[in-house]
């Protein structure tokens, strides 16, 4: 499945940070932050959404405090 969302992120590189360890998480296919636009694609299996987001969040929040995401 693949979802769009806003977020907040302070800038271009946070973005870049924030993408690159999103893609790391276990049961994302792929994802896309965009500064410019304050928007994030990600691609999940629909059956684990909502526990990969979960784990998403909580990565975006590690790298990047004042992330912020309207799910």
């Amino acid at each position: 499945m693949k979802k769009y969302f806003n977020v907040e992120v302070d800038c271009p590189l946070c973005a870049q940070k924030i993408e690159a360890g999103i893609k790391k998480v276990e049961g994302v296919d792929n994802c896309s932050v965009n500064y410019v636009t304050q928007k994030m694609m990600i691609e999940i299996k629909d059956e684990a959404f909502d526990s990969v987001m979960k784990k998403v969040v909580k990565t975006a929040k590690r790298i990047e405090s004042d992330f912020r995401i309207e799910l």
